[in-house]
């Protein structure tokens, strides 16, 4: 399970989906000053979802450049064909769909092997009870709070009800598997969601469409 001093009561990931691609090192550098804990790496196929974002040259531009750890998002189909090659990357994390998979656990394994840590995601329409089996077996879960693929969507309030449901599952078992949370993230929304039992947010336009974007992240991380 996870024990780790990466990992903190309150983390905030911001997703680099939502920089400026044309100045994506002054962005990083930003990240790296800030008081954020994780970089979000959106990675879409454009056939699990309809765009595309990156693939592992960018990965190693992050890792050369960011300080914090990545957090990778998988939003593709075939995820077992991919998950080693992003683990060697330089991904802290890899988190892959459940819907995409017939059966999450040999991915799992394979993410396991390499060291790094793992998360199970469903998107809004998924029901999240079918997460429960796998709480044990993840490090972390990562419900989507809108569709992925897109961002600047509206946060889908049903969302808070999902936290709290595997919040209580995971504290009946006593166990450490974290909860993040992605889409629609802002400073409005942050303590009520961390508030829910979020362990973890992710902020795209909330924090790179900031005039401030290092304030945006300490309010959403403090206030």
């Amino acid at each position: 399970m996870v024990n780790d001093k990466m990992i903190k009561d309150k983390i905030l990931a911001p997703s680099v989906l939502s920089a400026d691609f044309g100045h994506l090192a002054d962005d990083l550098e930003m990240i790296n000053r800030s008081e954020a804990d994780w970089l979000h790496v959106d990675v879409m196929d454009g056939t699990f979802v309809p765009n595309i974002s990156f693939g592992f040259p960018l990965m190693k531009a992050f890792r050369a450049n960011c300080s914090k750890p990545l957090d990778v998002h998988l939003m593709i189909v075939h995820p077992e064909k991919y998950v080693e090659r992003f683990c060697d990357a330089g991904a802290w994390s890899v988190g892959f769909h459940l819907e995409a998979v017939d059966d999450p656990l040999p991915i799992l394994d394979l993410i396991k092997a390499k060291g790094v840590r793992t998360c199970l995601t469903i998107n809004p329409d998924i029901d999240v009870h079918r997460l429960i089996p796998y709480l044990d077996k993840v490090d972390m879960v990562l419900l989507m709070s809108v569709f992925a693929g897109f961002g600047g969507q509206q946060f889908i309030p049903e969302t808070m009800d999902k936290i709290r449901t595997i919040r209580c599952e995971i504290d009946r078992r006593g166990l450490q598997t974290l909860i993040e949370i992605d889409g629609g993230v802002n400073t409005r929304n942050a303590r009520a969601l961390y508030e829910a039992g979020a362990d973890a947010l992710v902020a795209g336009s909330a924090v790179f469409g900031a005039p401030d974007p290092e304030e945006a992240i300490r309010q959403m991380k403090n206030d």
